[in-house]
């Protein structure tokens, strides 16, 4: 194994969380910040497991939700429902883990049934029918009475803690940047750029398209699992349309094609959401006025709009910081 390139990365994550931890442990950091670190951290894996399907393969998914949704209901039946895990006890450890994993492999199963058909179509009418496709996995949810429906999967034990989800996002980003690296990913980036000269070079279009589907809902399938033991909960609304739109609102902000970015906006994004549902809510404590949090959307689309006419290529375009560029394990 090649692990020359790797330190780098490793060293930067071992002195964020040596940071949070200190920070924490001292009480500078309060557990809201830590749990709102925690879910960037999980949008991270989100964002950069979408950004393989629609920046590195160059289509456009907006299900990508629905995927988490099949992760965390999967693990979390298995941790709530079956196993009855508790977390005082520490030989429960090991079966979420596997129950996150499992979770993982369910909803890449679901990729696959759905991008082997729906891959063959391109641009708009993919996004539509992944959109339809993450609709359909969210209200299969919304009426199975086994997982509590329209209630949502409540009781769900707190494994999820940053620890865990740090080396998730770790993990996550190592095997996506070498699968990039790969001639997999090669061949990926090939029908990003042209996918008619890809195929007229044999590269069998379809089949990369759907690998990148495949393993893009692995990871969303992880992140939403890990996302239902951090909050205790698994409810349809989590997984929504605008869930998805936020996503990829991520990828676009941090540039697409560049796992740094998604890094970025993933942080920034949701520390921005969180700050401006504190600020809408004291605005309107202090001046009455009927405004609701969903009025952080308007920023998030004003956001977008003002990406899309002065930097269209996002925050760092197609270009990767030395940190994550030089990852390589062979």
């Amino acid at each position: 194994m090649n692990v020359r390139k790797l330190p780098r990365f490793l060293i930067a994550v071992v002195l964020f969380y040596i940071i949070v931890e200190i920070l924490y442990k001292t009480e500078i950091l309060n557990g809201y910040l830590l749990h709102i670190i925690n879910l960037s951290l999980i949008y991270v894996i989100l964002a950069t497991s979408l950004n393989l399907i629609n920046g590195i393969t160059g289509q456009f998914s907006l299900g990508h939700m629905g995927f988490a949704a099949v992760g965390a209901y999967v693990s979390g039946s298995l941790t709530t429902l079956i196993l009855k895990l508790s977390v005082t006890n520490p030989a429960s450890m090991l079966p979420f883990l596997l129950s996150i994993i499992a979770g993982g492999v369910v909803a890449a199963f679901v990729g696959f049934l759905i991008g082997f058909p729906s891959l063959r179509l391109k641009g708009d009418y993919l996004a539509i029918v992944t959109l339809g496709f993450g609709e359909i996995i969210r209200t299969i949810f919304n009426n199975i009475d086994a997982v509590s429906g329209p209630r949502g999967l409540l009781g769900i034990p707190k494994f999820s803690n940053f620890t865990v989800i740090l080396v998730a996002a770790f993990l996550t980003v190592v095997i996506i940047r070498n699968l990039i690296e790969s001639s997999h990913g090669r061949a990926m980036l090939s029908i990003r750029e042209n996918e008619l000269a890809a195929e007229l070079v044999g590269i069998n279009t379809t089949r990369y398209k759907v690998m990148a589907f495949t393993f893009g809902a692995f990871f969303a399938g992880i992140a939403g699992g890990l996302l239902a033991h951090l909050i205790q909960l698994a409810h349809p609304t989590q997984f929504g349309f605008i869930k998805s739109v936020e996503v990829l609102i991520m990828i676009y902000a941090g540039g697409v094609g560049s796992l740094t970015g998604s890094i970025l906006a993933a942080f920034g994004l949701t520390f921005l959401s969180e700050g401006l549902r504190l600020g809408i809510r004291a605005l309107a404590d202090a001046t009455g006025l009927p405004i609701g949090g969903e009025w952080r959307m308007v920023v998030y689309a004003l956001l977008l709009i003002f990406i899309m006419l002065f930097r269209n290529e996002g925050l760092m375009g197609m270009r990767e910081s030395r940190i994550i560029k030089n990852v390589e394990v062979d």
